[in-house]
């Protein structure tokens, strides 16, 4: 199956910690798409952005957690710029819904329309975004319209999923210090759902 149709197949959902763990840890050094950083820099830079604004649990795990579904679908470094749109809040959301609920998942599977909606609302947003993150912009659908726009603004969850992607914009620094993989998986382990 081409990899551009890659978000229709059933990516295996994540029942414990500890895969969440080993897939974390192995993508260390994969660039984060079109960035000069690793998904890893990225997913911790995300937490500790979120850790640092007094975000919840839940928020700092989502912030953590957004984009783990690029590492799922195999995201290559030029993926973006062959036009290649992975859908991969929708692949993280599918993986991580037996472990969390919706007050992780639901920032996650917004926070590609809160970029489009802040596009839409806040002068100089779109201007203010990387090189990568305009690219994403153009294949996810571009800013949203005014009908779309405050729909969006209605819905529950919107405002974690837009400081869920504040948080992101912020979490592209080159050898920014951060705390280790552990200390977000434990803030996972607080609001991780209860296993019967």
């Amino acid at each position: 199956m081409p990899r551009r149709w890659s978000f229709l197949v059933n990516y295996p959902h994540l029942s414990h910690l500890d895969q969440l763990a080993s897939l974390l840890a192995g993508m260390g050094e994969q660039l984060y798409g079109g960035e000069a950083i690793s998904q890893l820099a990225h997913a911790l830079q995300s937490g500790l952005a979120a850790e640092q604004d007094h975000a919840s649990p839940a928020l700092i795990t989502a912030a953590f957690l957004h984009d783990i579904g690029h590492v799922l679908a195999e995201q290559g470094h030029d993926d973006l710029a062959n036009g290649v749109n992975d859908h991969h809040e929708a692949i993280a959301v599918q993986a991580l819904s037996a472990l969390f609920d919706d007050d992780v998942l639901q920032p996650i599977a917004l926070h590609v329309a809160a970029k489009r909606y802040l596009c839409a609302v806040q002068p100089g947003y779109a201007d203010s975004l990387s090189t990568a993150s305009q690219l994403s912009l153009a294949l996810q659908g571009g800013p949203m319209g005014d009908s779309e726009a405050r729909r969006f603004a209605q819905r529950p969850y919107a405002d974690e999923a837009l400081a869920l992607r504040r948080y992101d914009d912020l979490a592209k620094v080159v050898n920014l210090p951060t705390p280790p993989l552990a200390h977000y998986l434990a803030i996972a382990a607080q609001v991780q759902k209860a296993r019967p």
